[in-house]
């Protein structure tokens, strides 16, 4: 019998022992869609000063949207841009507006709406993920996005990173464990029909496997609908390049990565979308690890290792 017959997780339809994202979209649209990458021009809080400056260590200047185009065109000209390169590879009949780069409601309602509603204006777009942090959620922002949730398939993507206060201020994130949970609750309790994604990130200075795991532990008893989980890696010009560079940041090691994300896949909930696994950052900004390139290989790798130990996701949910 192969994998595929023999793979004990119920949310799949091949050998992949988790709730991947393919998987998901399928589901929900009834096949692939194209994932446009977008930069509204927005900054962030602990950039601008409202609680802190210079951003997170591992930022560059793009705020993580170092796919999206640049930001002085229009939202209308980057979804058309990016569905014709985009259609290189893939169909592009169905796209999702990923607005990525920097915090993306971290500015006025009207503002906000003006750049949503001409998204979701475009041919072909079928959905919109808002990539944001749990401390930027006005009132009113919520009650929109809610009504959003209603006529679109929504996704709001917090960026958590860690659970540990103390590496989060190491990080200069911002935020702490208490205001995440209050943005995330603030969504909950607006309308069942938001999707939530968290966004988790392994390696992350002074963070040893026991304190990644609570991470994981402390995400799990939320229940969000989707996890992405991220290999902390080296930017030219961030912060983190400084420590990297003097030696006093040393990057995961790529079987230590691997164990960590099939350890983190058992804890969390069975019916959660795993949004991603690993991730690089553009060719010519990576400093380390080198390794992460070879993202097909590390998943590859790690469907290996949970096949080996009959291991897959939720596994030890119930035990947390």
């Amino acid at each position: 019998m192969t994998q595929t017959q023999t793979n004990p997780f119920p949310h799949s339809d091949s050998n992949k022992r988790y709730y991947t994202y393919d998987y998901y979209l399928r589901r929900t649209f009834g096949g692939k869609c194209a994932k446009l990458p977008l930069d509204a021009g927005f900054t962030c809080p602990n950039i601008d000063g409202r609680c802190g400056r210079g951003g997170c260590i591992y930022c560059s200047d793009r705020g993580s949207g170092d796919f999206a185009p640049a930001a002085q065109l229009s939202v209308t000209e980057q979804i058309a841009r990016q569905k014709e390169l985009f259609a290189r590879k893939w169909d592009v009949s169905r796209c999702i507006a990923y607005f990525q780069a920097h915090t993306n409601t971290y500015a006025p309602l009207s503002v906000l709406k003006e750049k949503y509603e001409e998204a979701l204006s475009q041919e072909g777009i079928v959905g919109l993920n808002i990539a944001t942090r749990a401390d930027c959620l006005a009132p009113d922002t919520v009650e929109y996005l809610a009504q959003l949730s209603r006529r679109t398939v929504l996704t709001v993507e917090l960026g958590l990173q860690t659970s540990c206060d103390e590496s989060a201020a190491r990080i200069n994130r911002g935020h702490t464990f208490a205001d995440f949970y209050r943005g995330f609750a603030a969504l909950r309790e607006a309308s069942p029909d938001i999707g939530i994604c968290v966004h988790l990130i392994f390696g992350l200075p002074g963070e040893d496997d026991k304190t990644m795991m609570q991470t994981v532990r402390d995400v799990a008893k939320l229940h969000p609908d989707q996890v992405k989980l991220h290999l902390l890696h080296v930017l030219k010009g961030t912060r983190l390049a400084k420590l990297y560079v003097s030696g006093e940041y040393v990057p995961l090691e790529r079987e230590r990565y691997i164990r960590l994300i099939a350890d983190a896949l058992e804890l969390l909930p069975p019916d959660v979308v795993i949004g991603r696994l690993t991730g690089d950052g553009a060719a010519d900004d990576l400093l380390a690890p080198l390794w992460s390139r070879k993202k097909t290989a590390v998943i590859n790798d790690i469907d290996k290792l949970l096949y080996s130990q009959n291991g897959y996701q939720g596994r030890l949910y119930f035990e947390n």
